[in-house]
């Protein structure tokens, strides 16, 4: 079936359609990596967004049980220049157009990928509309500047309902769910720790009052100015018990200490991005999805650890009196680096 994609510029890329039909609305975003796309289909950091991969051809491995991010499809929707029709692996138990069709979701194949990236690099990330159903630019570039008025906050749409204990006989983990990837969750079974999942809406008493030995703020989806809750809840932590933030916990716990937050041109997303740590030396390839970054200079207690190599954004902090530290990036990735996995055991050793 025809499709198309309009973005909010008027720009737009003519393809066909696969999965479901309709038509779907979101922020377009491109990411980078050549592996791990049921990963990046089911992680909760990309809930809203319509997401291109840069890699030509998708789907060759189809999909299985095991390796999605969490229970459910969270992309807006997906962008690939060539689908696999035909998946050959032996972990495959159903191709990428059925999984999207059973999930409901939007696909578009057939597009010049290359020449949509390249407007998103030269003009920054966007909102953009995918229909199977209109081919009128003007009509769509109407309804795509009507959806673009709903406000989301994303996170209260993949967090918890309720708090989830999972039994362990090693530290005990308070872990704020602002939609975490099941990989995290995972490292700290796998290192017996006793793990209370909370909601995103929990108050520092709440948190509290599960006595854990450290507090692990997740990543998520969205823009962390847009949580002022979550930014009191956290002030409220600090200092209090050893607090870790990752992704979007990074970033609230940058804006809880005094820093600010910025919004990148066209953002990190992909499973090769570089990282240096100044405590180590070494430089880290990591897997990172958000549109969001914390300025450095956060206070006067607060020093940034780690950069990006690509463009110097701050990557990693940590205070210099407090057991208070945060990463942009995902320390463990299924589909993704390892490496960086040293941080949540320089965490667990505090403790």
């Amino acid at each position: 079936m025809k499709s198309v994609l309009v973005l909010e510029d008027g720009t737009y890329f003519p393809g066909f359609g696969f999965g479901t039909g309709g038509e779907t609305i979101g922020e377009v975003v491109f990411n980078t990596s050549m592996t791990g796309y049921q990963e990046i289909i089911t992680d909760p950091s990309y809930k809203g967004q319509i997401v291109t991969m840069t890699y030509p051809l998708i789907g060759n491995c189809g999909f299985n049980a095991e390796d999605s991010e969490s229970g459910s499809v969270q992309v807006q929707g997906f962008i690939v220049k060539e689908l696999c029709d035909h998946p050959n692996n032996w972990r495959c138990s159903i191709g990428t157009d059925e999984f999207f069709r059973e999930n409901n979701i939007i696909g578009l194949r057939g597009i010049d990928t290359r020449a949509l990236v390249k407007h998103i690099r030269t003009k920054g990330s966007m909102f953009g509309i995918i229909s199977t159903e209109c081919g009128n630019v003007d009509v769509l570039l109407e309804r795509l500047r009507a959806g673009m008025q709903e406000r989301r906050r994303p996170v209260y749409e993949v967090t918890v309902k309720e708090p989830v204990h999972i039994e362990g006989n090693g530290k005990r983990i308070a872990l704020i769910d602002l939609g975490t990837r099941k990989a995290l969750i995972r490292y700290f079974r796998k290192h017996g720790c006793e793990i209370h999942i909370l909601p995103a809406s929990s108050s520092a008493d709440e948190v509290l009052a599960c006595s854990p030995d450290g507090v692990v703020v997740s990543g998520g989806p969205g823009d962390p100015r847009d949580l002022p809750e979550l930014k009191q809840a956290l002030a409220g932590l600090i200092g209090k018990k050893p607090l870790l933030g990752i992704g979007l916990g990074h970033q609230l716990l940058g804006l809880a200490l005094g820093g600010t937050v910025r919004r990148l041109k066209y953002g990190h997303h992909g499973a090769n991005l570089p990282v240096k740590d100044f405590t180590t030396g070494r430089c880290y390839i990591t897997s990172q999805s958000h549109n969001y970054a914390l300025d450095a200079g956060i206070n006067a207690d607060v020093e940034v650890i780690q950069i990006n190599v690509n463009d110097n954004t701050v990557e990693g902090f940590r205070h210099k009196k407090l057991p208070v530290s945060g990463v942009q990036y995902c320390p463990v990735s299924a589909g993704g680096p390892q490496d960086p996995a040293y941080i949540l055991e320089r965490f667990l050793d505090t403790l």
